[in-house]
């Protein structure tokens, strides 16, 4: 028997199961890979500090989780897990100047609260191109320094591999919950059912599938994202800071002559993981006018993904209140791979009985 079963190992997931074997719980963190999981295909920028969104309680949550790599990465290093896909390059906003004006304000209000911005700056357009030697169009650009950017993938592997290294079992699997006189006990694969004391949903879109035993549903949409991977071999480009334009365009280089362009935001009612010349054509027509030398880049690969998101475009997190053995936290969009190693820890919270860094109440089921 565990103490707590994780059932869905995106980076939500993941870093629920390694802050709890961390902390001594017998932990099994179950996941059946599904295609379209959404750690698996973002970019991962983080840099919550230049947007307008208004939402308070997203941004104390995307403020903390972008802080908190400041914490995470260093501790996974130390474990050995030096492969986490994480690196501060720094993050250019490309927009007009009376958008920048704005975003620079926006900044430096937050800085005495956001410490990880660490610098602030305006740059000519020839600072811009020495930074990101693609760019050509350009009327303003705010920077800040301490934007990072993260693979989805190896961070996500680094908390696994972090959570067996803290004596958790980690099965690929199809799980479904055990009811037994009303109550959850666990989860079933296949012929067997492995027991629990409390079982924690982090499965993303797929959320509202697993609760259709206890009779419950979640506020969790779908929406399809679309990223563009381009070969730029000719260019020594790991070191680029992220560029994020107008229109939701940002650039992320991933390595070495490899670069992500998104990403599309589009809504479902399925779950559609074909790329489309439409998704194609809206990235390349954000990125070429500010760019034009990406008309001769080889296409890598469009990477399609599904986020979870609510209506109120605010993660939930908590327990089940007809079942309160049952921890369920979900919808980051867009906000994943910023909010989800932080929430992880704040859920490993819960389920242990801890005091959280979060108020619940702003983040309630629905």
């Amino acid at each position: 028997m565990y103490s707590h079963i994780v059932v869905g190992a995106g980076i939500l997931g993941t870093s629920t199961a390694y802050h709890l074997a961390k902390q001594g719980a017998t932990v099994l963190l179950i996941d059946r890979k599904e295609a379209g999981r959404a750690t698996h295909v973002a970019a991962g920028i983080i840099c919550p500090w230049m947007t307008q969104r208004r939402n308070k309680a997203w941004y104390r949550l995307a403020n903390n989780g972008a802080h908190y790599y400041d914490t995470l990465i260093p501790e996974l290093e130390a474990l050995g897990e030096t492969k986490t896909g994480y690196q501060k390059v720094g993050t250019i906003a490309l927009h007009e100047t009376s958008k920048i004006e704005k975003m620079q304000t926006i900044a430096e209000n937050r800085f005495p609260e956001a410490p990880a911005i660490q610098q602030i700056e305006r740059l000519t357009a020839d600072q811009v191109r020495s930074m990101f030697p693609l760019i050509e169009s350009i009327e303003d650009a705010l920077f800040v320094s301490g934007g990072a950017r993260v693979d989805g993938r190896a961070l996500r592997a680094a908390l696994e591999s972090g959570a067996i290294k803290h004596q958790a079992t980690v099965l690929e699997a199809d799980a479904s919950l055990v009811v037994v006189d009303g109550h959850v006990k666990g989860v079933q694969i296949g012929p067997d059912i492995h027991y629990a004391d409390q079982i924690i949903l982090t499965a993303g879109v797929w959320i509202n599938e697993l609760l259709e035993p206890l009779q419950t549903r979640l506020d969790i949409r779908a929406e399809k994202g679309q990223i563009l991977h381009l070969d730029i071999s000719n260019e020594q480009s790991k070191d680029w800071p992220v560029i994020m334009g107008q229109r939701g365009l940002y650039l992320v280089s991933i390595e070495d002559g490899k670069l992500a362009l998104g990403s599309t935001h589009e809504k479902q009612l399925d779950y559609n993981l074909q790329p489309t010349v439409k998704g194609m054509y809206a990235l390349l027509t954000r990125a070429i006018p500010v760019a034009p030398v990406l008309e001769e880049a080889n296409i890598n690969e469009m990477r399609v993904g599904l986020r979870p998101y609510t209506s109120n475009s605010l993660p939930v997190i908590g327990r089940l209140t007809t079942h309160p053995n049952v921890l369920v936290a979900n919808g980051l969009g867009a906000s994943g791979l910023t909010i989800g190693p932080y929430l992880g820890q704040e859920l490993s919270k819960l389920a242990l009985g801890k005091d959280l860094d979060i108020d619940l109440n702003d983040y309630l089921l629905q």
